[in-house]
């Protein structure tokens, strides 16, 4: 009988925000695939769950961890497939492994739990009927490409959400006044976490209010016309 993969939601700060679900299944599951098996040793710590075999599974090295998964699952051993936080596959590797499960007839089941986007998108106070995802964004050209396209008129009415670097928040929030327009922002510093921080106003209002450094993981909420 073949195992079963699970895709378990993390905390994407706070880690009360675990699920009862989750911790069963990450005390039960035989092997852990996590994106840094660091960061997953600390939260199975914090949880007191001991013992685990823990596989690094990234962007670099799923080509070659794929293979050695669905072995395991052969065997009828269960996986967890966790990232650093939040609910994998979003903007993180996993669909590759999911996918030849499918192909293999192997279970895939999901824990669901906490995303950065849906929070932000909740936080923000924008109407979040339907909105568009666009993960980490493109740099330099390829992000003015991009913008040149929403300003053109494609997701108009729909909110825009991205993940952005520190280093790279104002250069893109430059581009999209130069390129789109002055709409209302929502941004989003370090979910849940102790330094959370919100701001919310015209992209032009929020780049005036940004520190000289910026630290953290942010979500970008921007609304549609």
């Amino acid at each position: 009988m073949k195992g079963k993969l699970w895709v378990v939601s993390t905390p994407i700060g706070n880690l009360e925000d675990i699920t009862f679900r989750a911790v069963r299944v990450l005390k039960e599951v035989s092997v852990i695939l996590a994106e840094d098996t660091r960061r997953t040793r600390n939260l199975l710590k914090s949880l007191e769950i001991e013992g685990k075999r823990l596989i690094s599974f990234n962007t670099q090295n799923q080509d070659r961890r794929v293979p050695l998964a669905l072995s395991i699952l052969e065997e009828g051993k269960d996986i967890a497939l966790v990232s650093d936080a939040g609910t994998p596959v979003v903007s993180d590797p996993g669909s590759k492994l999911i996918s030849k499960c499918q192909e293999q007839r192997i279970e895939v089941d999901l824990v669901p739990g906490p995303s950065a986007v849906t929070s932000a998108v909740a936080l923000s106070g924008f109407p979040g009927s339907h909105f568009v995802f666009f993960g980490f964004l493109p740099r330099g050209k390829n992000r003015r490409r991009l913008f040149r396209k929403i300003a053109d008129g494609l997701y108009d009415s729909a909110l825009v959400v991205f993940f952005e670097s520190p280093q790279r928040l104002k250069d893109s929030l430059q581009d999209w006044l130069e390129i789109v327009g002055d709409r209302e922002c929502f941004i989003a510093r370090e979910l849940t976490k102790l330094h959370q921080e919100l701001r919310r106003g015209k992209v032009s209002e929020v780049l005036d209010s940004l520190p000289e450094q910026i630290r953290g993981e942010i979500t970008v909420v921007i609304s549609g016309w």
